[in-house]
């Protein structure tokens, strides 16, 4: 029986349990916001190295801020034991999501670059996750993939010790958490499986196991047994994602293939890289055009990352280059100034023209991408927000959208970015209002509807 309470936190229901513990919906009395609570078993705890290393690197982890990793906000003890708590993530849980067919290839491509994106936060702050799997990834309702965990499976790592022989480790390992883990297993990279010191590389194979169950449904590793599921991992290669699932951009075969390498050094050497032939892929998967040309794509993701800077990173050098810009137009047209003027009034008469036009072009960018989804049937635009209805709007529905006025809100230099509303429960009055608002931007055109003149 569990305390109503343990120290400040008020406990108000039980959310679930694994192997790590049993997690309860909590309150924090001081800070007033709820909370995911998660006991942990005494086992885990009981050594004090162990429990030593995993308060240090669970504070560490508390440290990490990225939208894409729940926040871990506290982690203490009292005399039941040590818990931690983390930020309250409502959502399907990408095994939920996977198991339920509600991640088509363009879904699963977003929440892969969200999670890779985490983990690089995560890895340049010195954290390894080690235990990556679509049990530990949340989708929210609004699209965003959120990573549990961080900091936990440090408590998985048996003692230290002399370096184990791979095989009976392998033998030690199934026995001794074959019913508690199993999910845990199959996410494992060789060296995990080896009992081999791991770094963030070996994230990125429990990643590239993700994505690849993520868009074909089907784990690269099983065995009828626990010790057959790591053998698999430690020596087996893995069927082609393409032999799974028909219709596959190449690419994205080479960055699964990259991930699951056995030997850590073949892998990408972070996460960074991963993400930029992640979002390779994904372009060839919104225009079905296969491109092979580095260098352009090199330029582009250039140009992105300027797109990244603060207004105090590109406001001096920008105004350099155009003082530059007017002392060339003044030496090359000096004795006419006339037509110096002239030059900058179409200039300016053009850039005012491209920035009073500026939302509503950003707007139908959005719009043309959001109609494309078959369960879309109006798009509303109210200002900066954006009303979208849908016959129904399952997990990829939300990702997706998001996933669109993200790209979007990313390619804006400046000004406030758009915000989204997915509905699909209007009722008729509220759904007439929409459709003879000023602001309809889209209407799916019915069977039998007749387009007028």
């Amino acid at each position: 029986m569990v305390a109503q309470s343990v120290k400040h936190y008020e406990i108000e229901g039980p959310l679930g349990q694994g192997g790590m513990g049993v997690v309860y919906r909590a309150r924090d009395t001081r800070l007033g916001r709820p909370v995911a609570l998660k006991l942990l078993p005494p086992e885990f705890t009981r050594d004090p190295d162990r429990k030593s290393r995993f308060v240090q690197e669970a504070r560490a982890a508390a440290a990490v801020v990225h939208p894409a990793i729940a926040q871990i906000y506290d982690v203490d003890e009292d005399p039941g034991g040590v818990f931690i708590a983390m930020e309250l993530v409502p959502g399907k849980t990408v095994k939920a999501l996977v198991q339920g067919r509600e991640l088509d290839l363009l879904g699963a491509l977003t929440v892969a670059i969200q999670v890779a994106g985490g983990l690089q936060k995560a890895h340049e702050a010195g954290i390894v996750h080690r235990d990556v799997k679509p049990e530990n990834v949340i989708v929210t309702p609004d699209g965003h993939a959120k990573i549990l965990d961080f900091g936990l499976a440090k408590l998985m790592e048996p003692p230290s010790g002399g370096a184990p022989d791979e095989i009976s480790h392998m033998e030690t390992l199934a026995r001794t958490q074959a019913g508690m883990v199993l999910g845990t297993l199959r996410y494992m990279s060789p060296e995990q499986a080896r009992g081999q010191a791991v770094d963030h590389r070996s994230d990125i194979f429990s990643f590239g196991v993700l994505l690849y169950e993520m868009v074909t449904g089907q784990l690269p590793f099983s065995g009828n047994t626990p010790v057959d599921t790591l053998h698999a991992i430690a020596f087996e290669e893995t069927r082609p994602v393409s032999q799974l699932r028909a219709n596959l951009p190449p690419s994205l075969q080479r960055v699964v293939s990259r991930c699951l390498r056995k030997r850590a050094a073949d892998r990408y050497p972070d996460c960074r890289e991963l993400v930029t032939d992640l979002k390779a892929v994904q372009r060839e998967a919104e225009s079905g055009i296969s491109s092979e040309v580095p260098l352009a794509r090199r330029f582009q993701e250039q140009i992105r990352s300027f797109r990244e800077l603060t207004p105090g990173e590109w406001l001096l050098p920008a105004a350099v280059g155009g003082g530059v810009v007017l002392v060339l137009a003044l030496l090359f047209w000096g004795r006419d100034l006339w037509g110096t003027f002239f030059f900058f009034g179409i200039v300016g008469l053009f850039t005012w023209r491209r920035l009073r036009n500026r939302r509503q072009r950003l707007a139908r960018r959005i719009v043309n991408q959001t109609k494309k989804l078959p369960e879309v049937r109006v798009v509303a635009q109210d200002g900066l927000k954006l009303t979208v209805v849908a016959d129904k709007a399952v997990a990829r529905t939300y990702v997706r959208i998001n996933a669109i006025v993200d790209k979007v809100n990313g390619s804006m230099f400046f000004g406030e970015p758009f915000t989204v509303a997915v509905r699909e429960d209007l009722a008729p009055e509220e759904s007439r209002a929409l459709l003879t608002g000023p602001g309809v931007l889209y209407v799916r055109e019915e069977p039998g509807q007749v387009r007028s003149a």
